[in-house]
Parts: structure tokens; sequence; C-alpha cells
């Protein structure tokens, strides 16, 4: 009788490859993409990231940077003849340039504190533009300073006035780089218009910005610039259509409740109202899934434009699909490429997609699409071989109905070993406005290794289910949420899958909220793991980067105007209720869910007798160990384990 594969452990994520980003040549033929893996025979580990070149014809493989520092985002100029991308051999990141057939790669960029953003070339290939942070000499940290802007610091980003992005333009030869925009925003997303004559990008965080919704903003090469969308609402990623005189773009209006599913829209470069192009489309254009991998492939959603058609992404449930769209509305969107995964533009060239995808059981790896035939072919294996060596766990859809009737659909990750009915983990999606599916997340494959069946929901306020399931919960967070949460756990418990005397739970941002509320309502949890909550909305109000407009949002109006809703809202309110041993772990560089979050509930459970410890992440934003350095990921992997087999 065979031997019984393992299952994944802790530090197998650091064998893990993951794709970062990928770009087809412009004819089509080749695509050139980028693998992180972590290199742990250094102390502490680091991660590295190299560039990987594809014949696409016959598959032939190679690597076209060493693997000891991190190269990213590689951009074709226009002849196919040249790689831009993003490196930091020599100490901060700079753009180089690598000839495609052979030879060295040459530094462009000097930028004396490194650039941001991905190379886009200019369609005639005599440009790129970048995206980078003011290049004046650094503040001394210890220097008092002041700030006037509503935004004044941002996760992952820090100082809004010294760190925001802005544009900049360098010749394909050299030369000294020029600053574009200077209007204070934030730039992400660049693109070319057809005729090389400006630039689009989703500016945010603007110096009198109170939310972090984008607009479209377009960029000249003299610097002006036009607000296209202003504040007419959100706009997450947006691109030209082929002939330059119209814009497209993912978002949703003023007006509507946060939570609202983005439509595609196209507004014409001259201005005028956007025009939906997705009118009865009721899932979430440019929408995703709640991965926990270090990228998921494209850092921005993307809107790829070609011919008379637009290929966009769509959350679809737990389910992100492919659809083409006409560029002139007149025919509804069409699903392009779907399945049990999550799937992602990358580009289109003549009659072929790429495409990148993954799913529960499968990190990231790339695809083709061809229009004309619908063949489809994966063209990447980055972990295949390891997958191949351990057992998975087994994947069950669950779909149950909520306390007011209304359709609620998860999922049951079984373990490989061990039968039913298993001791359960119900790990909470953040957001609350997101989703889990059909994506790779390594905490579920490390729980379930671990001999736990992992369960995860798409409770009222996920997206991907229409409007009214994703706004539900405004002004109500703990209702509908945590009855739709407690009916999935009953369903898998009364079907014969869970053991209801071994429950624990856990989850990040939302998720941390939802677990902190949940364990003030009941004492069916063994263990808690909250991770970088909301736990006091009326201080969220005023600590956390997007506070002061988030909580309107999602609560109904300011503190002041609806006091009790803030309280009842705020798990802190019923902390003194808690019974379940909790560990909380917090990011100490956490500007959307700041520390004193968590260290309001830690000393409210401390005070109260309950079980509490905290594990704290140096350095680490909102986005925690996902995004965080390997030491951070060991940490919080090591700690998830341990305390969920101390108390479960």
């Amino acid at each position: 009788m065979p031997a019984a594969r393992p299952t994944l452990q802790p530090d197998d994520y650091f064998r893990l490859r993951f794709l970062q980003d990928a770009a087809l040549s412009p004819d089509g033929a080749s695509v050139v993409y980028t693998v992180l893996h972590t290199d742990t025979k250094v102390e502490p580990p680091v991660d590295r990231k190299a560039l990987y070149w594809q014949e696409l014809s016959n598959g032939y493989t190679k690597q076209l940077t060493d693997a000891t520092r991190q190269d990213h985002s590689p951009a074709w100029s226009p002849d196919g003849k040249l790689l831009a991308f993003v490196s930091d051999r020599t100490g901060i990141p700079q753009i180089f340039l690598l000839p495609v057939d052979g030879g060295e790669a040459r530094p462009l960029t000097k930028a004396p504190n490194g650039v941001g953003g991905a190379p886009v070339w200019s369609p005639d290939g005599a440009s790129i533009a970048f995206t980078a942070a003011a290049q004046d000499a650094a503040p001394d940290p210890a220097t008092p300073y002041r700030f006037t802007r509503p935004i004044y610091r941002f996760d992952g980003l820090g100082r809004t006035d010294r760190n925001n992005q802005n544009v900049w333009l360098i010749g394909a030869h050299g030369g000294e780089a020029r600053q574009l925009s200077d209007d204070g925003f934030h730039y992400t997303g660049l693109r070319w218009s057809p005729d090389g004559s400006r630039l689009l990008g989703i500016g945010t965080l603007g110096p009198e910005s109170h939310s972090m919704k984008g607009q479209v903003r377009l960029v000249g090469l003299d610097g002006t610039v036009t607000a296209l969308t202003g504040e007419w609402g959100s706009a997450d990623t947006a691109e030209w259509t082929p002939d330059g005189s119209a814009i497209l773009f993912a978002g949703a209006p003023a007006g509507t409740d946060i939570g609202t599913q983005n439509g595609l829209w196209r507004v014409d470069t001259a201005g005028g109202s956007p025009v939906n192009l997705t009118p009865d489309l009721s899932f979430h254009v440019a929408g995703r899934l709640q991965v926990d991998m270090p990228s998921t492939g494209v850092r921005q959603p993307r809107i790829v434009c070609a011919g008379n058609d637009a290929f966009v992404r769509v959350q679809c449930g737990g389910e992100v699909r492919i659809y083409r769209v006409a560029l002139d509305g007149n025919s509804a969107p069409e699903v392009l490429v779907g399945g049990e995964r999550f799937c992602d533009v990358v580009g289109v060239a003549g009659d072929r997609l790429l495409f990148s995808a993954n799913s529960l059981n499968d990190p990231l790896n790339l695809y083709t699409k061809e229009l004309s035939s619908g063949e489809e072919r994966q063209i990447s294996h980055l972990n295949d071989d390891l997958l191949a060596g351990v057992a998975l766990p087994g994947v069950e859809h669950l779909a149950f109905a909520g306390e007011d009737g209304e359709g609620v659909e998860g999922w049951l990750l079984t373990p490989p070993t061990g039968s039913a009915p298993y001791p359960g983990f119900l790990y909470i999606h953040g957001g609350p406005h997101s989703a889990f599916g059909h994506g790779f997340h390594y905490d579920f494959q490390m729980l379930a290794g671990a001999g736990y069946a992992v369960l995860i929901i798409n409770h009222r306020a996920s997206t991907g289910y229409g409007d009214a399931f994703a706004t539900a919960i405004k002004g109500d967070w703990g209702h509908l949420d945590y009855t739709d949460l407690m009916a999935g756990v009953d369903y898998a418990i009364e079907r014969g899958l869970l053991d209801p005397e071994r429950l624990a739970l856990g989850g990040l941002s939302g998720g941390g909220n939802l677990t902190c509320w949940i364990v003030g309502q009941t004492d069916r949890f063994k263990a808690a793991i909250p991770e970088n909550p909301v736990t006091n909305w009326v201080s969220f109000y005023g600590v956390s980067d997007i506070g002061p407009w988030f909580s309107v949002e999602e609560l109904g109006g300011h503190p002041h105007e609806i006091p009790e809703i803030y309280r009842r809202c705020s798990p802190i309110t019923y902390a003194h209720r808690c019974q379940t041993p909790t560990l909380l772990v917090q990011g100490e560089s956490d500007h959307r869910c700041p520390p004193e979050q968590s260290e309001q509930f830690y000393a409210a459970l401390k005070v109260s007798g309950c079980v509490v410890e905290m594990l704290r992440l140096p350095g680490s934003p909102h986005g925690g160990a996902i995004i965080g350095a390997p030491v951070l990921r060991r940490a919080q992997n090591a700690a998830l384990l341990e305390w969920v087999q101390k108390w479960n």
C-alpha cells in the first residue's frame, strides 16, 4: 500500500513560486513574466523576483534575470526589441532596459528616491512614462512637520504630501526625467493615448480628497491635467478606446451606497456624462476575490481593448470571469473565460488572449485562449511538482438560507486526513465588500493540512451577488453578516461536516471585525484569531486613514449624528462578554485599522478575565503578513496554527 502523501505545512509556503505580473509581446508570440520565490538559504529569509521569457508556439522558457534581486513589472517596447522593467539592483527601484535577443540590462532612470509604478512605453517607443514620489531630499524623520490634507497619511504609502506618486516622463535613450503632474494626486494605472499626446491615470488622495475614491485624470505632455470624471463617482481602472475618442473605466456613480457593484463605463475624452456599457450585468466589474498570495498576478485590474471589444474581469460570486464587452454597447456582454477559478486579463494581441488564473487548490498560472477557435492552454506550471507530492483538501460547495430567507453560499475545504465531523475553522473575509471563492489562500491549505475543515462564507455585504446583497448591512453591521455566518456554521453541522464542540474562527480587517463581534455574542467557538480588526467605530473614525468617509458611508452618518449606531455596531461594546481565548494579530504600521483598535479590545478582554494575547508584526501595514517580509508571514503562520491547536 503506498504511503500517504504529506499535507502542506506552515513553512511549505516558502517553497511556492508566485506569479507576480506578465506582459504579452506586441506580436502575441511570446510572454515575459515575473516569478517571486523566497530565499530561505539566508536568515532572515528574503523574497527574490526574476523575469522569465516564454515562446508560446513551443513552450520554450528561459530565465532573463538572475534571482538575486527584485526584478519585476516588465513592459515590451512597441517594436518588441526591448523590455523595460523595475529592479532594485542598484539599491532602490529604478527602470532598466534589456534587449530581448540578449545582452545586459542598463539603467534608464536615476531617481534619487526610486520609482514607484511600472514603466509604460509611448506608442512610438521614444519615451517611457512612470510614477514616482517627490525626488528632493527626504526630511529628517525627527523634524517636526505640519499638514492640512484631509488624508495626510495612507496605509502602505505613509505621508501623502511626500509619497503620493506623480507622473514622470523619460526618453527611451536616457537623459533627465521630467515630472508631468504636480497636482498633489496619487497616480496609478498609467496608459498612453493612441496618438501619444497624453496619458490617463487613476488619481486618488488629492489635497482636498476626503476619500480614496479614484477619478480618471488626463495628463498632457506639457503638464496640464484634466479631471475627466472629477467628482462623478469612483473609478478603479481605465483604458483608452483604440481610436482615442473615449475612455473606458470601471466604477460607480456618486450617490450610490458603498458596496454598489461597478459597471463598465464609457466617457468621451472631450467630456460629458459617462455611459454604462453593462447596465444589465448584476455582477462586479473589475471585482476580485480575496487571496493571500503576495500578488494576484496583475497589480491593478486591467481593461484591455482590441478592435471593437473590451476585455475585463468580472466577479460573479465565488468566481472571477473574463467578459468581452462591445465598445458601442449594442450587444450583451459575453463570458469569454469562466469556471471555478479567479481569472484576470493580462493582454490581447491579434487572435490571442493572455490571462492568469488561480483556484482554491492551485496558485496563480498563465493561460492563453485563441479567440477564434476558443482553444485554451496553460502555459506556466510554477508549482506542479510541489503540489503533486502533497495531499490537498477537498472542496464542497454549500448553499443555504439566511435568517430572512436570502440565499447565501460558501465552501468547505475538508482535510485530506480524518473523517467528518471535522474540527472546523470559520475563516471570514475582509472588506466587507469583497468575497471569498475559488482563489488560492495558503492559510486555508495550512489549516486543512493540520486536520481542520475550513469554512468560508460570502455573507451579506459580499460583492458579486448584486447591489442589494452587497449593501445590506449599511447602518447595521453585526446583524445580517453575523446571522449569515452562523447559519452557514449551523448548516455544516447539520450536514454532519463539522464538530460543534471543536470550532475556531478568524479573519483579517473586516473579517477581524466580525471575529471580534462574534466572540462578544456567542461562546460556541473555542479559539479566535482576529487580525487588524475594527473594534471601535468612534475611534476608528478619527484614527484610520479612511475613517471619516468610510465610517459615514457604512454606518449612515457621523458619530455625533448617530452615536447609538456607532456604539451598537462596535465589537468593543460587547467585549466584556467574551469567553473565547483570543489571539489578536496586529500590524504596527497599519494606518487602515491602527494598532489602537486591537489594543482597546485586548485591554477590554484582559479586564474581563478572558484569555487574550497579542502578536505584533513590526513594520507591517494593513495587508499584514500577506504583503510583508517572509519573517512576518512565518510568525503569522506559526501563531495561527499554534493558537488553534492549543484551544481547539
